[in-house]
C-alpha cells in the first residue's frame, strides 16, 4: 500500500466514490473475449457471449428498505438486465436475517415475496443462501438475476449518441418517495396529510419501482440506443452515467422533469433534492430523434407515462435549462436518502 494513502479515512454510507471505483477497476484485468459488457459506470448489467445467445447478469442488494424486501430484490435486479434488452430467466437470492429478531413467520414471508415476484417477471428461483447472522438491525437481501438476449437485440449501456432524445418514464424518485413514506411514517405523520403518505407508500407498486414492462416495450423498437435504470444518486446521477459512459453530454429541460406532488411535498419537508433521491421506477432512454414519437406512442398505449426531458450532446457535461437560465445539472456524491439516514 502506498505510504501516502490515508488508512484511517472511512467511507460514508452509499456507493463508493466514482473516482475510487474507477481506480479499483483499472487495476483489474478483463481478458475474456466473451465479455460484451463488463464493469463500468452506467453499466446496469454484465453481458457475456455464450455463442447462440448472450447472458446478462446483475447483482444488487436491498439495504435501505425493510418492507417487502423479497419482492423488492427481484424487481430491482430485473430492472437492470431489462435495460440491456434481456429477458429474466433465473434468480439467485442471499438473505441475511438479524439474529434474535427473525421469526419463522418473517422468513416464510420473505420467501413468499421472492417466489411471487419471480412469477411476475417470468423467472425461476434457482438457489442462493440464507443465514441468521449477528450485527444486523434489519434484514438484508442480495439478489442476482440472469437473463438471455438474442445477440442482435442487445441494447448497450454506452450506446447513446449526440442528437438522441432523452425519454423518462413515470416520475422522479418513485422508490425514494416510497421508502420515505414507509420507513419514516411516524415522523412524517404530524407534517404531511395521511392521504399523501398513503399514496407515496403505495408508489412501490403504483406507479411502481419496476421498469420491466417499459424496458421490454422499448427494446422491441428500432432506434433505441441506450437505456438506464437510475437508482442511488437519483435521476441526476442516472443522466450523468448514461451520457458519460458514451463519451457524450446532455441538455435537460427543468420544466419537463416529472416530479410527482407527493415526492415534492416529502422532499420539501425533509429538505431533500428529488433529483438526487434514489429513483428506481423511472426508465431513462436515449432514442434516435425519428424514433421518439413512436416510442412515446407505444408507452402511452401500454398506460405508461413518459416524457422527453432533453437531448444528448456531443460536448461533455450535463446542462440544466430552466427558462432563460442554464446551469450545470446538480451532481450528488451520495444519495439524498443516505444523507438523510446518516
Amino acid at each position: 500500500m502506498p505510504e501516502d494513502r490515508d488508512t484511517t479515512l472511512c467511507y460514508r454510507t452509499g456507493k463508493l466514490p466514482q473516482a475510487d471505483l474507477l481506480r479499483f477497476l483499472a487495476n483489474c484485468h478483463f481478458s475474456d473475449p466473451r465479455i460484451i459488457l463488463g464493469p463500468g459506470l452506467g453499466h446496469d448489467a454484465a453481458v457475456v457471449d455464450l455463442g447462440d445467445r448472450y447472458l446478462a447478469t446483475k447483482s444488487d442488494p436491498i439495504t435501505f428498505a425493510t418492507d417487502e424486501i423479497g419482492w423488492y430484490v427481484v424487481h430491482i435486479n430485473t430492472n437492470d438486465i431489462a435495460c440491456v434488452g434481456a429477458i429474466p430467466r433465473w434468480f439467485i437470492a442471499t438473505l441475511l436475517l438479524p439474529a434474535e429478531k427473525t421469526t419463522p413467520a418473517l422468513a416464510e414471508q420473505v420467501f413468499e415475496q421472492l417466489c411471487a415476484a419471480c412469477v411476475e417477471v417470468g423467472a425461476t428461483l434457482i438457489g442462493g443462501h440464507t443465514e441468521i447472522t449477528h450485527g444486523l438491525d434489519r434484514p438484508i437481501a442480495v439478489g442476482m438475476m440472469l437473463g438471455e438476449i438474442a445477440p442482435g437485440r442487445l441494447i448497450r449501456s454506452d450506446g447513446a449518441r449526440p442528437g438522441d432524445r432523452l425519454l423518462l418514464t413515470k416520475g422522479i424518485a418513485i422508490e425514494g418517495s416510497a421508502i420515505l413514506a414507509r420507513e419514516l411514517a411516524s415522523q412524517l405523520r404530524s407534517q404531511a396529510p395521511a392521504a399523501v403518505l398513503s399514496r407515496a407508500a403505495a408508489f412501490l407498486h403504483d406507479p411502481g419501482i419496476s421498469v420491466f414492462r417499459e424496458a421490454q416495450i422499448l427494446a422491441s423498437l428500432e432506434g433505441i440506443h441506450a437505456m438506464h435504470d437510475p437508482t442511488e444518486g437519483g435521476v441526476a446521477t442516472g443522466i450523468y452515467e448514461l451520457v458519460q459512459t458514451a463519451g457524450c453530454g446532455a441538455t435537460i429541460e427543468r420544466s419537463a422533469l416529472p416530479i410527482l406532488p407527493e415526492t415534492a411535498l416529502l422532499c420539501n419537508l425533509l429538505h431533500l433534492d428529488p433529483l438526487g433521491l434514489i429513483a428506481s421506477g423511472s426508465l431513462l432512454a436515449a432514442i434516435a430523434p425519428d424514433a421518439l414519437a413512436h416510442a412515446l406512442d407505444a408507452l402511452q398505449v401500454a398506460g405508461i407515462p413518459a416524457v422527453e426531458i432533453g437531448c444528448v450532446t456531443e460536448a461533455p457535461g450535463v446542462l440544466l435549462r430552466d427558462g432563460s437560465s442554464v446551469t450545470a445539472l446538480p451532481q450528488f456524491a451520495r444519495d439524498e436518502l443516505a444523507r438523510l439516514f446518516d
